[in-house]
């Protein structure tokens, strides 16, 4: 395959459910597929859902947390069953536009990261949106899907 300037080798998905999200997930697959490249979808576990009774207890957060990596696994399912070769899935906890940004997209080695414009948390609780905040601060090319 040839490479051309608009082919990504890695491509990370930020998914939370969202209708945005889900977009941002069937573009990212598609994308994959034609590129023949990796696809990376996240989710991130964040702590400040909980109240202090909830993170301080182990049991909760690690059954949140396998939750979550039980759900994201479905995602793989279905890219693998739509025809993407290659997928990975990462959970992380914190903040979600920090954390992708800070410790996903490091750790993963993706060159493009797609997300949706709104996420089914986020915006409805700070000013700004995590998609802002990712789009300014991503070391790499990004996709805002709507």
């Amino acid at each position: 395959m040839t490479e051309t300037k608009n082919s990504f080798k890695r491509v990370l998905v930020g998914v939370d459910d969202s209708d945005d999200a889900q977009l941002a997930f069937r573009y990212a697959m598609r994308r994959c597929i034609r590129d023949d490249s990796t696809l990376i979808i996240t989710s991130i576990l964040e702590n400040d859902e909980m109240n202090v009774y909830q993170a301080l207890t182990k049991d909760y957060v690690h059954g949140e947390r396998a939750e979550l990596d039980k759900h994201i696994l479905e995602y793989r399912d279905v890219a693998l069953h739509a025809g993407v070769k290659k997928v990975e899935a990462i959970v992380a906890e914190g903040d979600p536009g920090e954390t992708i940004v800070k410790k996903v997209i490091p750790s993963s080695e993706a060159d493009l990261l797609v997300i949706g414009s709104l996420s089914k948390r986020g915006i409805r609780k700070y000013f700004g949106s995590q998609a802002a905040y990712m789009a300014k601060y991503s070391p790499i090319s990004i996709m805002i899907v709507r």
